[in-house]
């Protein structure tokens, strides 16, 4: 039977338990996956649709997580626009032609997401149709932390360059963020045709603005990429990194859940007066601590959500260095402990 837990608690409804998935539960600290990376790198396994389905349905079956989140990357959708990219080990995403200018905002071309990204699709048919009994979060990079490394040139610790688009040239930014929401539109619309029932937009980055900047050059482009999936009837996440100033500001966005990271807790955010459904928040360096620790913090947060309206999860991704059984382990403690309630 098709495990909707996730979906239902999206939407703030009551469930029977606390539904559980983990942000990089495909990743290092699975043995499978670094079997598969002594062959293949990130982007040539994205290529390859078993592959990817196989990974991605992989935590699935080992921890019995409520959710799959699919194998690939934030910058996925760029190449075929026009921008030249790859992941550099240690680094992350690196552009070798970065966007600075109108002419070369002008150049980038638009998405066909079944032409273009056909591989994307193939995957999530097959995980949807073969492999999974629970819902895939499909997902992508919102425009700010896209932006950011097409303009930075990778990542960035201050976003000057960025900001400084932003700021002296308006004009140009807001032609970027334009591009940039229509093509996550169609790359997200593509995602849900093909099989994903609940999409996640990563901000990772938005929290590098004050509120005043984000509502103003940001917010516009976010709620038309929001309206967009809602309108196919599919939840949307809206989650960032150090954004806990912007809580309220993205109360307003228009998503069905709030991802907190592990600065703002759950009831702290309700204090705020948001009311939508709460996704997070253990912070991640935890699961490297003893076992006593991780179950004290873990049973606070799912006493806070109380199971209406609430989907653990860690307020970053997964470490490497993480036993897998230790997620295995919390998967559970956090079934067990909802029911309780």
């Amino acid at each position: 039977m098709f495990n909707d837990t996730l979906i239902r608690a999206a939407r703030g409804e009551k469930t029977e338990h606390t539904p559980v998935w983990f942000m990089r539960q495909v990743g290092r600290s699975q043995p499978e996956y670094n079997k598969v990376k002594e062959k293949y790198s990130l982007i040539e396994i994205t290529k390859q649709p078993e592959l990817t389905a196989y990974l991605t349905a992989t935590p699935v079956d080992n921890y019995n997580v409520d959710a799959a989140v699919l194998y690939k990357d934030i910058i996925t959708p760029l190449a075929p626009i026009g921008i030249d990219v790859e992941i550099k080990a240690g680094v992350g995403p690196v552009i070798h032609n970065p966007v600075r200018t109108e002419q070369d905002v002008e150049k980038l071309g638009e998405l066909d997401p079944f032409k273009d990204l056909d591989y994307v699709y193939k995957a999530i048919q097959i995980l949807t149709q073969e492999k999974l009994n629970v819902p895939l979060i499909g997902f992508c990079g919102a425009p700010f932390t896209v932006a950011s490394y097409m303009i930075e040139g990778g990542p960035s610790k201050n976003y000057h360059r960025t900001k400084t688009m932003m700021y002296s040239n308006p004009k140009l930014w807001f032609k970027l963020m334009d591009k940039l929401v229509e093509t996550s539109i169609a790359y997200l619309t593509a995602q849900i045709k093909a099989g994903a029932s609940v999409i996640q937009i990563f901000d990772s980055w938005g929290g590098a603005l004050n509120e005043a900047d984000y509502n103003f050059y940001l917010a516009p482009g976010m709620k038309k990429i929001i309206n967009a999936v809602k309108a196919q009837n599919v939840p949307v996440i809206v989650f960032g990194i150090g954004a806990s100033h912007l809580a309220a500001e993205w109360d307003k966005l228009g998503s069905d859940v709030l991802g907190l990271d592990w600065r703002m807790s759950i009831t702290q955010a309700r204090e705020l007066g948001i009311t939508k459904a709460l996704q997070g928040n253990l912070d991640p360096a935890l699961l490297l601590s003893d076992w006593s620790v991780i179950e004290e913090r873990a049973k606070k947060i799912v006493e806070e959500g109380n199971r209406t309206g609430h989907i653990f999860n860690l307020g970053h991704g997964v470490f490497p260095e993480v036993d897998p059984d230790v997620l295995k382990r919390l998967t559970e403690l956090v079934h067990t402990h909802s029911k309780g309630l």
